[in-house]
């Protein structure tokens, strides 16, 4: 299927609007009518409000009744695409599926669709054991498994180590067992029944482990992910691979897949903006995967890995341009990040900083409307969080409430705040700037970075239509110009919220 070349929208079910599918689905057709061509709807199964919002699902083929059904989606998806999570990794604790584990240990039905430490790591040698976990790579600081007892209802109860990569609710699941891939095919036919077209595959890079591996992306993993994008276009739709990693592994997994994120980015635009020099962005974008999807906030952090070296691989920034950046977005944003990130709140992320992309860039109208227009010139096809959409602020209310990091940049947001926010000039500026690349074919054609003398020139052109952005970081003056059927038109950037 055809993915439409246009912005998308990426937000909860429940957080725009009044609490649900239904009045999401009253916002886009009202206020936000026509601005978006396709909608990432972050996970609405039950419970959408579990430990991880969403992501650590009971029931992943079940639409939590409290945001509505099936057919809520389905109707969604008759006038924008949709995408959906498939959560590839792992599922609640508090599935059925894992309570049955529990009540009946090795002899539960469901035993061979979870993964145990000892699945993975066999023998008696507990030194050469601990060698190989100590390579396994760690997304997260908490530990590597979750003790268990199991069996509870039989005769030979045993605690049993589970393998839980992100927390100890969300149970890694063996998706190389006949269970496991029967479980991703029940949640493929919910989808492809209900006009899902794309599909996120969420830390599909965790999903194969191997002893004596860092178990992450690797060679396996790669064939796994091909083998579940193939099933998934016999079945219509598309996968978009979510992996933060190095931005040479991005590259090796765009040239294997549908689809990936350009997580490198957020930071780059954030960097140029900051130094007034896009050096490190230009090259990048010459060299970027063509079929990605682009993102300057999400309902994660902002990534910084995704810019760094990796082991002897140097990054697109070095260590100190990082650092930097960091200190700067907690500076523009007079410590709130700080708060958000780290140990100073339950942050479960060791290579993200929290905090919403308008307050990382010190709430400066001019320079986030720059950072937009970076972005839907960038190759791929742009995506646009619900928070950064409406130019949100930081949720110090909903931080202090929760103490989870990434709720600094998970507003509730009704729609009375909505038609509220629109009104604001550098929402309105956004919103024009959606409209013209939506509306431009020039961004159907071929791309051209330059960069020189401090002035970066991203160029799209499509037969006679051209459309192209222009930024001189000396003067701090960033102009469009595009060419539709012969006719030139120039629109400076300021103007927008002038």
């Amino acid at each position: 299927m055809s993915i439409r070349n246009g912005v998308q929208l990426i937000t909860y079910a429940d957080r725009l609007g009044d609490g649900n599918i239904e009045s999401l689905t009253s916002i886009l057709e009202g206020p936000l009518n026509g601005l978006f061509t396709g909608v990432h709807i972050l996970p609405f199964y039950y419970p959408y409000d579990g430990e991880d919002a969403g992501f650590d699902p009971i029931d992943h083929t079940c639409v939590d009744e409290r945001l509505g059904d099936w057919n809520n989606i389905k109707k969604l998806g008759e006038s924008v695409d949709i995408m959906a999570d498939l959560i590839v990794n792992h599922m609640s604790g508090q599935s059925e599926a894992f309570k049955d584990v529990l009540a009946n240990g090795r002899e539960s039905t469901y035993w061979p669709l979870f993964l145990t430490k000892e699945d993975i790591f066999k023998g008696n040698n507990p030194v050469q054991i601990d060698e190989q976990i100590a390579q396994v790579f760690r997304p997260r600081p908490t530990p590597f498994f979750s003790d268990y007892e199991v069996g509870t209802e039989t005769s030979n109860p045993e605690t049993v180590p589970f393998w839980t990569t992100f927390t100890s609710n969300q149970i890694d699941i063996d998706v190389e067992s006949q269970l496991g891939k029967d479980y991703l095919s029940s949640i493929l036919q919910s989808f492809t029944e209900s006009n899902v077209d794309l599909i996120r595959l969420d830390a599909a890079g965790y999903a194969i482990k191997r002893a004596g591996s860092n178990c992450f992306m690797l060679e396996e993993t790669f064939e796994f992910i091909e083998e579940l994008s193939n099933r998934a276009r016999g079945m219509g739709m598309q996968c978009l691979v979510e992996i933060h990693s190095h931005y040479q592994t991005q590259i090796d997994i765009a040239a294997r897949c549908d689809s990936v994120y350009d997580f490198a980015l957020p930071p780059l635009v954030l960097h140029t903006l900051f130094t007034k020099n896009a050096e490190a962005l230009a090259y990048w974008l010459s060299i970027s995967p063509r079929n990605c999807f682009t993102v300057l906030d999400t309902h994660d952090g902002i990534g910084i890995v995704d810019v760094g070296a990796s082991g002897d691989k140097p990054g697109l920034l070095n260590a100190d341009a990082i650092n930097a950046l960091v200190e700067q977005i907690h500076e523009n944003s007079n410590g709130e990040s700080k708060k958000a990130t780290g140990a100073a709140a339950n942050n479960v992320d060791l290579y993200q900083v929290n905090c919403t992309y308008y307050d990382a860039l010190g709430k400066d109208d001019f320079a986030y409307l720059i950072a937009r227009a970076i972005q839907f010139f960038s190759p791929g096809i742009p995506q646009v969080y619900y928070g950064g959409l409406l130019a949100a602020h930081n949720d110090m209310e909903l931080l202090a409430k929760t103490n989870v990091g990434r709720d600094i940049n998970r507003p509730y947001l009704s729609t009375a705040m909505v038609e509220e926010a629109i009104k604001k000039p550098v929402v309105k500026g956004l919103m024009q700037l959606i409209t013209l690349r939506n509306e431009s074919d020039a961004f159907n054609g071929e791309f051209d970075v330059n960069y020189s003398d401090k002035v970066l020139v991203l160029t799209w052109v499509h037969g006679n239509n051209t459309a192209s952005l222009r930024v001189n970081f000396s003067v701090m003056k960033a102009t469009i110009m595009t060419v539709a059927d012969g006719e030139e038109s120039v629109l400076s950037i300021g103007s927008l919220i002038a």
